[in-house]
């Protein structure tokens, strides 16, 4: 028997799958202009590469793994000029630790005690989770996202922004620091 391979339909892309690629993109970037450009590019070399297209995957999925690489080329590109802050972000003194590496009294994580189940709380919960993400500076975010959004692996996520493993622990540390004391001002004090 043989299999029926998924065939291309470069018409209807933008009108089926453009709000979707668009969503993904801009949950990653968080830059309306840059995610639209990389939608863009993700039709364009769609359509530059289309007889490449062997059809064991469907259309979507094909252009999702399309959008995926071109995200991960503009992380590149923006590591490049980000590696400035890692040293900041290594070299800087810590908000949430003492100089023994104890926590701050003011900084001690407080017991969240939600109800996770309650869809009322999970929606406030990642309106929140949004709006703190947005306040990470470019490369924490960048790390967080790639880490617990894309979910790949930490060498991978080295590899692909070129930074030590040493620095990318430290930056998703920061990442999940920061996030947890937004969380916590803007979520749980309310």
């Amino acid at each position: 028997m043989e299999t029926t391979k998924n065939r291309l339909n470069p018409s209807s892309w933008v009108k089926t799958y453009g709000d979707t690629l668009y969503r993904f993109s801009y949950l990653r970037i968080n830059d309306k202009e840059i995610a639209k450009d990389l939608v863009q590019e993700t039709f364009l070399a769609a359509l530059r590469n289309s007889e490449t297209y062997k059809g064991e995957i469907s259309e979507k999925n094909w252009l999702f793994t399309i959008l995926k690489n071109k995200i991960i080329d503009h992380y590149r590109k923006k590591s490049s000029v980000l590696i400035g802050e890692i040293e900041e972000l290594c070299a800087s003194t810590n908000q949430f630790f003492d100089e023994n590496e104890h926590w701050k009294q003011e900084s001690v994580p407080k017991e969240w005690g939600v109800d996770y189940s309650s869809p009322v709380e999970n929606k406030e919960f990642l309106e929140i989770l949004d709006k703190c993400m947005n306040r990470l500076s470019e490369l924490l975010k960048i790390v967080f996202t790639m880490k617990y959004l894309d979910e790949k692996e930490s060498d991978e996520i080295c590899k692909e922004l070129a930074i030590t493993s040493s620095n990318y622990w430290v930056i998703l540390h920061r990442a999940k620091l920061n996030l947890r004391a937004c969380l916590e001002k803007n979520w749980l004090s309310k």
